[in-house]
């Protein structure tokens, strides 16, 4: 293929800003995703419109907000093809997946997903986080997810390093010997004697398009465990442990028990996560916290656990207290 100075283009990304990004002004956040790109060619693409946020028009200057859907134009530099350019990793994830890794061997690692980061692209997102420990490390051509977390839940995600590895961690999956424990902050008082939440839940498609989980007795059974953990004015912080793994489990068995989780924009209260949201939780209150699973070489047992972001302490901490 002949060299070329004029960009390339590729798929459009659609980036769902995390927390971590509220306040970064747009400039600065597509110099940071655009890592290969002039700056000028940064501010032609706001200033043409090739950039919208919330499907609308910004200027450089605009600062950006937890939930913004920003619009990412595909530009490239130099005559990479498509298979040989995945495109540039914003510096968020880049930092965040090498400051993120809890544990790891020849075999396996467990990385501390942040909220807002996929687990793998598709549906409109041009990247997850398996692409993007791939494209950190083009020496393991092996990695895989072994299990899935929401893009806006936090913590604990297993990715093994070879096809062995991968299948003996997803048989202990499929064995029920692998432990899930997540921390979740519920709107509401959860009841004490409540430890237990047993319905069959099934995945629909409304006819916007949107996939919900509904509870069903045509749907698959789901047990999770709950236990409390703190008690605030309007509020519990609950430790809930995976007993089957279906899709939005924690937070539907939540919000059919009468106590969705704040922050939850699909299943949650909108009065609710807007009272939370302004005092300083503003994203979903879910995070895998603790996992628990077996060495697929040596069959010792492996327990990691993944700390809490300072932005969801500190959000506790404003919580008044039920004493």
């Amino acid at each position: 293929m002949a060299e070329s100075s004029e960009p390339v283009r590729f798929q459009v990304a659609m980036v769902d800003i995390p927390d971590e990004l509220a306040g970064q002004r747009l400039d600065n956040f597509l110099i940071s995703y655009w890592d290969d790109i002039p700056r000028t060619r940064v501010y032609r693409a706001i200033r043409k419109g090739e950039v919208r946020v919330n499907s609308g028009r910004k200027n450089a200057q605009y600062r950006l907000k937890k939930g913004d859907r920003v619009r990412v134009p595909p530009i490239g530099t130099g005559s990479l093809d498509k298979k040989s350019h995945a495109g540039a990793l914003p510096g968020w994830v880049s930092t965040q997946l090498k400051r993120g890794v809890l544990y790891e061997d020849d075999n396996l690692l467990v990385v501390n997903k942040p909220s807002g980061l996929a687990v793998h692209g598709g549906s409109g997102v041009s990247f997850g986080l398996i692409e993007a420990l791939r494209k950190l490390r083009p020496d393991q051509s092996g990695l895989e997810l072994v299990h899935r977390l929401d893009r806006d839940t936090s913590g604990c995600i297993l990715v093994a390093k070879n096809r062995k590895s991968l299948r003996s961690l997803q048989n202990q999956l499929r064995a029920r010997s692998m432990t899930k424990v997540y921390q979740l902050l519920v709107v509401g008082r959860w009841p004490t004697r409540k430890r237990r939440v047993e319905v069959a839940l099934q995945k629909n498609v409304q006819k916007s398009g949107e996939r919900i989980v509904v509870v069903s007795a045509d749907g698959k059974p789901s047990r999770t465990d709950f236990q409390v953990m703190q008690r605030f004015t309007q509020a519990t912080l609950l430790e809930a442990t995976l007993i089957t793994g279906r899709t939005h489990q924690i937070r539907v068995h939540a919000q059919y028990s009468g106590f969705p989780i704040v922050g939850d924009e699909k299943y949650g209260d909108d009065e609710a996560n807007r009272v939370f949201s302004g005092l300083g939780l503003k994203r979903l209150f879910l995070h895998a916290g603790k996992l628990e699973f077996q060495d697929p070489q040596t069959g010792r047992t492996i327990l990691v656990e993944a700390p809490l972001e300072k932005k969801l302490v500190d959000g506790l901490k404003s919580l008044p207290d039920d004493t």
